[in-house]
């Protein structure tokens, strides 16, 4: 878990003044990769780090790199928790337990659930207004859980809550500069990823790619691609044979998403981002997104366009070809689950999952 505090400045009317941000799960496989980045990030002058153990560590460790960033790290003693929250503008959570090889998903929601509710609950009370960008997985069921705890605490703005998707889109891109045998082209291929973030939810939109597929692609080969990015977090389980899950590449994604919301809040405008959000963040409902989805889900992950306020609005998905409208079909049942059990582990704690 960690905190960056942003430098406080003088910005124009429409801008937010950050001085203050937290990341909550510093000392894990995410945490600490993503603190070393947030720590090389010129936007950040002082990072806080919050874990169960070894923070102070973490702390020690990175605080040594020359950078003008100043690191500190807390613990449960004393109120780490909500001495690390108080006063902050932005919260990311990479706090819980990894995926292990024959692992479930709902495995890993019944202890990953627990550790976000409990998070929320501090941010709720501490830090109300910050926006909040979750990570720990299954995020499709703990952006959920996030809301409504909020709600529960009359504190919920769905325009500050983001599920961070970027991975998908990061994995899309790679893939597809391996497809068109040009790796030195991953930086600047963007492929929307929409939908949720596990399996068959996440739905990329080859068709809308900036770098276009190969003519002789046929559709076997299509659908091995989507596969590979819906599944890519299991080709790196099992890589990791038991040690672990995506970390690296993870921590590459938040912090990514991490500085463009930072970005925004500053004022800094066009900027547009995916991410898995509560629908009542658009001005419209998401309207765009429900006539093409045909069933009235609360999340979805779609491209964002962020400002001082969080989320400006959600943007539609553009034009489907016909096999991007039947992954959609095929995800809308999963993600409706998902959405279902997150909000059940708040609202009816004592049925059964």
């Amino acid at each position: 878990m960690f905190a960056a505090r942003i430098q406080r400045r003088a910005f124009s009317a429409s801008a937010r003044n950050l001085s203050n941000g937290a990341v909550l799960g510093a000392a894990g496989g995410i945490g600490q990769p993503l603190s070393l980045l947030l720590k090389l990030n010129p936007l950040v002058t002082e990072l806080g780090l919050f874990d169960i153990v070894n923070t102070p560590g973490v702390a020690a460790d990175i605080s040594h790199i020359a950078t003008p960033a100043k690191v500190y790290g807390a613990l449960l003693a004393d109120d780490g928790l909500k001495k690390t929250l108080k006063g902050v503008d932005i919260v990311v959570i990479p706090a819980g337990v990894p995926r292990k090889p024959n692992m479930t998903r709902d495995d890993l929601f019944k202890i990953n659930a627990g550790i976000v509710r409990d998070l929320a609950v501090a941010i709720a009370e501490v830090a109300p207004k910050a926006a909040v960008l979750v990570i720990s997985n299954p995020v499709n069921s703990t952006v959920p859980i996030v809301a409504e705890v909020f709600k529960k605490a009359g504190v919920f703005n769905p325009k500050l809550l983001f599920g961070v998707t970027t991975l998908d889109v990061v994995r899309a891109s790679t893939f597809v500069a391996e497809v068109v045998k040009d790796t030195s082209l991953a930086p600047e291929v963007v492929v929307p990823v929409v939908g949720g973030h596990s399996g068959v939810t996440i739905i990329p939109l080859l068709s809308q790619s900036s770098h276009p597929l190969p003519s002789s692609l046929d559709q076997e080969k299509i659908e091995a691609l989507v596969n590979r990015i819906q599944f890519g977090g299991d080709e790196v389980v099992k890589a990791k044979d038991g040690a672990g899950s995506a970390t690296l590449s993870m921590a590459y994604a938040g912090a990514e998403f991490a500085e463009k919301v930072i970005k925004a809040l500053k004022g800094e405008k066009g900027i547009v981002a995916p991410s898995y959000v509560h629908l009542d963040a658009d001005p419209n409902g998401g309207a765009a997104i429900k006539s093409i989805i045909g069933e009235d889900l609360a999340f979805f992950s779609a491209p964002v366009e962020l400002g001082p306020s969080g989320i400006e609005s959600i943007k539609s998905l553009g034009n489907l070809n016909d096999y991007e409208k039947k992954l959609i079909t095929a995800a809308v049942p999963e993600l409706s689950g998902n959405i279902a059990k997150g909000v059940k582990f708040i609202v009816d704690p004592e049925s059964k999952l």
